[in-house]
């Protein structure tokens, strides 16, 4: 069963991001304060949900958390600074977006680049385990396939509606048939050597 507090502090905010290993398309981060006492009976990491669950729990989070905000960084800027800066970075533009400012941050993974003048712990498998965290795995994971299907009206033929950008077998195929969009991150690995159509 998850938790809902980790240290004590009543702001505290979970955070969490998505598209990290995506061949396109930005990543996006979430912060999410939830209320000390709170529950949910199917809140948990956003990979395990369905994607009605996903959306139906969207909703619900953005009524019922005491602040909730979300970051982005553009695939050009992953390409600039590293996918992991890129992460921290969404990470940070959403703590520094929340309406009520956090006390404490718990962050899904092992590492973080601090925040300035926020305490921070970092949980491996967060989002299964803190409801703050998995609250924000559900608001990165949504927000970005909702970005992801709009830019497939875009740039048909990726599957980015299905595929939200990550390396399926249509994306590569499209990328080897078609090329590169805008929204490609072209310090990845489109294509690996081996890959046959």
């Amino acid at each position: 069963m998850l938790l809902a507090n980790y240290s004590g502090h009543k702001l505290e905010a979970g955070l969490d991001e998505a598209g990290r290993g995506c061949l396109a398309g930005p990543v996006i981060a979430a912060a999410v304060i939830l209320p000390p006492d709170y529950y949910h009976p199917t809140l948990n990491d956003s990979k395990q949900l369905t994607k009605k669950q996903r959306e139906n729990l969207r909703e619900e989070i953005c009524r019922e958390a005491i602040s909730w905000a979300v970051g982005e960084v553009s695939s050009t800027d992953i390409d600039l600074i590293n996918i992991s800066k890129a992460s921290f970075l969404a990470m940070h533009q959403a703590v520094a977006q929340l309406q009520i400012q956090a006390e404490y941050l718990i962050v899904d993974g092992n590492q973080f680049i601090p925040y300035p003048g926020i305490p921070h712990a970092c949980i491996v498998k967060g989002d299964s385990k803190y409801f703050s965290i998995a609250a924000a795995s559900v608001l990165a994971k949504t927000f970005r396939d909702d970005i992801m299907t709009k830019l497939a009206e875009q740039f048909p033929g990726y599957g980015w509606e299905q595929n939200a950008g990550y390396p399926t077998r249509l994306h590569r195929s499209a990328i080897q048939a078609t090329g590169t969009t805008p929204y490609h991150r072209l310090s990845f690995r489109l294509l690996p050597e081996s890959f046959i159509l």
